[in-house]
């Protein structure tokens, strides 16, 4: 077979083979690139070094970081530079958080516009090395992706339930610096707009002493997601994915206690460090900060 028809079948166009074959008669020279990437380089020392810090970060992630850090650097940039130091998260990390922020998106009709709107509840479990398999129980507010905290137990009961709303709750005031029930009241007319709190079909979320509890907190309203739907409960779901992905599974965690203690750490740096892609890269503490300030703005006025 002819070389050139044989250029054909494989898909190399014409042109190309031509050039390839007269500078191979010429006796070679150089080809394309690698061209200068002079941001890349001046880049990567201090990408390696984010990146290190914050090893199950992918680089958009660490972009953000970096900018609210002051750095000039574009996301490609970050991209490129991690890739040369073989630093970039395996394509299948990429592809399960897409389908978990597919899931997210699709949780509600009505998108909540402010925090204090749609809480999400859930339990996820966890086994130590020693301590056998525990429950984490927590509530996520949809708006802001923040955490109220983690309730760390051998069982996922209703009690359990209760006691991460209570640990909620108990957060949620500490930031607005009043009770929750007030803030949920509405000063002109008496009106409670209760938080929705929203879990899964779970045995702890349809047993009567659950019910009874939220039945004394009218500042909270019970709504459970459709039958085999875990994705309508998007947001609890991812943040425990990226609370064992990006810190429990790294550790080598012995017991109960130990894993409160690394919970807690990691809540702290999800809420006050990690930039979230679905805030714009902002953290949820500075988001449910900043509309604090805004409704406490409008009602002055």
């Amino acid at each position: 077979m002819p070389v050139s028809r044989f250029v054909e079948l494989v898909g190399i166009p014409r042109r190309s083979y031509t050039r390839w074959l007269a500078r191979e008669r010429a006796g070679g020279g150089p080809g394309k690139g690698p061209w200068p990437a002079p941001a890349v380089e001046a880049a990567e020392p201090i990408v390696e070094k984010y990146a290190q810090v914050w090893p199950a970060w992918g680089h958009r992630k660490i972009y953000g970081l970096l900018v609210a850090d002051g750095y000039d650097f574009s996301a490609s940039t970050v991209e490129r530079a991690m890739r040369r130091r073989n630093l970039l998260q395996p394509v299948t990390y990429q592809r399960e958080r897409r389908q978990l922020a597919a899931a997210r998106k699709a949780a509600f009709a009505d998108q909540p516009s402010r925090p204090y709107q749609v809480w999400q509840l859930d339990f996820s479990e966890y086994e130590t090395i020693t301590g056998g398999v525990w429950r984490l129980a927590g509530c996520a507010d949809y708006y802001s992706k923040y955490e109220f905290g983690w309730h760390v137990a051998t069982t996922s009961t209703a009690a359990d339930a209760i006691a991460a709303v209570e640990l909620a709750i108990a957060e949620a005031e500490r930031l607005v610096q009043r009770p929750l029930l007030e803030q949920q009241t509405d000063p002109d007319t008496g009106e409670i707009r209760p938080v929705m709190l929203v879990t899964d079909n779970g045995s702890a979320f349809t047993s009567v002493r659950f019910e009874r509890f939220l039945r004394t907190r009218p500042e909270l309203s019970h709504v459970r997601t459709r039958a085999n739907t875990p994705g309508q409960n998007g947001v609890r779901e991812r943040a425990f994915g990226s609370l064992k992905y990006e810190h429990l599974y790294r550790l080598e965690i012995d017991d109960g206690q130990s894993l409160a203690t690394e919970a807690e750490q990691y809540r702290q740096v999800f809420n006050h460090t990690r930039p979230h892609e679905a805030l714009g890269l902002r953290r949820p503490a500075e988001v449910h900060h900043e509309d604090q300030q805004t409704q406490a703005s409008t009602a002055s006025n």
